[in-house]
């Protein structure tokens, strides 16, 4: 068994040859010095495990010395001793950082009580060591799955973009125009869902994304592609952060409902503004997110082309605990779809 290294610091000779002799029975190593001074050369010239400090010494008393002792680069629990009965002292000690006190006096309970508070401090330490070990072997794995989830989403992103880049190549070569309308829409639902793996992939929050900027970049990619001057869809967005999942739906039910505008809302004329707006509702606990134009609006209400885009709004929606709301009072058509956040 390996012996417990206790440095006494103590003025009392006699009390300190007791303390030596009885601790030394128990498994410690005691190594006595008369004063603060003394105590902190110890320390630099050799390891300890414990250290128990008297209170009332020449020169410096133990407060004084404590946080000497304590700022040393590899301090050792401190068990303060003092023959004072004012609880003062040992809550000072206490508070300037000693691990536990212990009344001082020549009989064999002092020795007992000593000892038993030397050991509840190292017992103190090695659980706190044994913690931090822990909680650095958790952060550790943590980082490693975050880097993990970061390469994973850099790999979807670049697998997404290949697909779009297949579906652009397939679109050269198709001659029937609604084949070519229903390749580009799906093309804009995958770009949807690349662009919010492109997010995390470059982001240090790998659970959240920030909606405000993947929307910024979605209606960015959608002007250029469905807007002939890049300028007919406006964007304002309050700054807030939803889940990953929420930022996939969000994003195709934004595609979807601006492909519809761009389609349905200007047939035959010049294309107008299309407007996106997140904003969270008057307690923050959700959001609002509206997509309108100033079209003719619904007319009969019913689908218009195969319906598809309504079945992947509805599913989408469904999957954020919300459905889509069409506003009856405005001139064109405005789709609210509220989620929490």
């Amino acid at each position: 068994m390996t012996p417990v290294r206790l440095l006494y610091i103590d003025d009392d000779r006699g009390l300190s040859r007791l303390v030596e002799k009885e601790l030394g029975r128990h498994g410690f190593q005691v190594t006595c010095v008369p004063d603060g001074d003394a105590g902190l050369e110890a320390l630099e010239r050799g390891q300890y495990d414990v250290c128990a400090l008297d209170h009332y010494m020449p020169g410096r008393d133990g407060l004084d010395v404590l946080p000497d002792i304590l700022a040393h680069a590899a301090p050792p629990p401190v068990v303060y001793v003092t023959g004072a009965q004012d609880g003062r002292i040992a809550v000072a000690a206490l508070r300037a950082g000693a691990a536990d006190y212990v009344i001082k006096d020549v009989s064999e309970d002092f020795t007992s009580l000593l000892r038993s508070a030397l050991e509840d401090a190292l017992t103190r330490r090695r659980l706190q060591r044994e913690n931090d070990d822990a909680q650095e072997q958790v952060r550790l794995a943590r980082d490693r799955a975050e880097a993990m989830l970061r390469e994973v989403n850099h790999r979807v992103g670049n697998s997404l973009q290949l697909v779009s880049t297949f579906i652009s190549l397939q679109l050269r070569h198709l001659a029937d125009e609604g084949a070519r309308n229903a390749l580009r829409e799906a093309q804009s639902r995958i770009e949807a869902v690349s662009h919010v793996h492109r997010r995390l992939y470059t982001s240090d929050d790998m659970a959240t994304v920030a909606m405000d900027e993947y929307l910024n970049g979605l209606v960015d990619e959608l002007s250029k592609s469905l807007c002939p001057d890049d300028s007919c869809i406006r964007l304002t967005a309050t700054p807030m952060r939803v889940t990953t999942d929420q930022a996939v739906s969000l994003g195709v039910v934004v595609t979807e409902l601006v492909t519809n505008a761009v389609k349905y809302a200007y047939p035959g004329g010049p294309l107008g503004e299309i407007r996106v707006i997140l904003e969270p509702d008057a307690d923050g606990k959700r959001a609002l997110l509206t997509v309108e134009d100033d079209g003719p609006g619904m007319g009969d209400g019913a689908p218009k082309g195969t319906g598809l885009g309504g079945k992947i709004v509805s599913a989408m929606a469904s999957g954020l605990r919300s459905a889509l709301e069409i506003d009856p009072n405005h001139k064109g058509v405005r789709a609210r779809l509220a989620f929490d956040l």
